[in-house]
């Protein structure tokens, strides 16, 4: 069933009681941050439509008053994570409508109404406009679509089908660039990874997942507008950071961040800018709310890898993940 079919049945479902009024994201770690785009684009678009992320656990435990018939919970795990399938039962017995976004069949497939595979970000051969992030925000601009209408559906649609040209185009440009920073980087016992506005969900998963899961480096996650209120006390000519510039309407406040840490920090602070992995490629009505799909995978893919390499580390290996309980 493709995806707008999917959300028009749900809104369908729900007419008599107003349709879909709310949009739940629902996951852990990794999954949880690539909600971030879907949720970002309705807290910026919509007029009516309230949207929130939710730790899978902090759901179990403390679900919103607002969750109800209304809601629409979107709940991703790619193998079923427990605490996951649990935030899925907790919103379907709230009254939700719950879509899975899964790699492999779990219970979590069993409990949700709906259920859409997607491609793994971490594989070389996935589609990455079928990404978990990508159907994330697919499905938050056809939910703003069919719900109150958006102005830009076409061009967002059409835009989804140059994205695997597009990161591929930026594998291919920025691998030089990332050799020399993880070069740079190979002794760092911390990495402060930076960004604003659409960018910070990919500078989120950055830090806990590709720095401090895959690699076991402390990697705190700055937003660029509040950098400037205390984080910057502890950038010297040493401190290793990791700006991600995007495309739209936060753009100067990274260049802002950026022009501080060109003036006071040294070798170790560098900049991704959105035009240098292609998103300059994408229609300006649209690209802020595609900085994601390219900034991630390419964090992933290219840097975190590269930096593995120079370290002589298996970012496969674990302390305690898939090894200690979590009682």
């Amino acid at each position: 069933m493709e995806l707008k079919a999917i959300i028009e049945e749900i809104n369908d479902v729900k007419q008599s009681i107003g349709g879909i009024k709310n949009v739940v994201w629902l996951a852990a770690g990794g999954s949880y941050g690539g909600f971030y785009p879907g949720d970002y684009f309705l807290n910026q678009e919509a007029l009516s439509i309230r949207s929130k992320t939710i730790t899978s656990n902090e759901f179990v435990q403390t679900p919103p008053a607002f969750i109800g018939d209304n809601t629409l919970a979107v709940v991703c795990s790619m193998r079923g994570t427990p605490e996951t399938i649990e935030a899925a039962k907790v919103a379907k017995g709230l009254g939700a409508a719950t879509i899975a976004l899964y790699v492999e069949e779990s219970e979590l497939t069993e409990v949700c109404d709906y259920k859409v595979i997607y491609d793994s970000v971490a594989v070389d051969s996935s589609d990455f406009s079928k990404t978990n992030s990508a159907y994330g925000l697919k499905i938050a601009m056809l939910v703003m679509d069919v719900v109150e209408g958006y102005e830009h559906t076409a061009v967002a649609m059409e835009s989804f089908e140059v994205v695997n040209e597009v990161y591929h185009q930026a594998v291919s440009d920025i691998r030089m660039k990332a050799i020399k920073w993880a070069m740079q980087n190979r002794e760092s016992m911390s990495i402060h990874v930076m960004g604003s506005g659409a960018t910070y969900g990919a500078a989120y998963i950055f830090s806990i997942c590709n720095i401090m899961e895959m690699l076991q480096i402390d990697s705190p996650t700055v937003n660029s507008c509040d950098f400037f209120h205390e984080p910057f006390e502890v950038i010297d000519e040493e401190t290793s950071v990791f700006l991600l510039v995007g495309e739209g309407g936060s753009r100067s406040n990274d260049e802002r961040a950026a022009r501080f840490l060109q003036e006071f920090g040294g070798i170790k602070v560098f900049q991704l800018d959105s035009k240098d992995i292609g998103l300059n490629k994408f229609d300006s009505k649209v690209s802020e709310h595609f900085n994601h799909l390219i900034f991630s995978p390419i964090l992933n893919n290219v840097f975190m890898r590269e930096l593995a390499y120079q370290i002589k580390k298996d970012y496969m290996t674990r302390t305690y993940m898939w090894k200690a309980e979590y009682k």
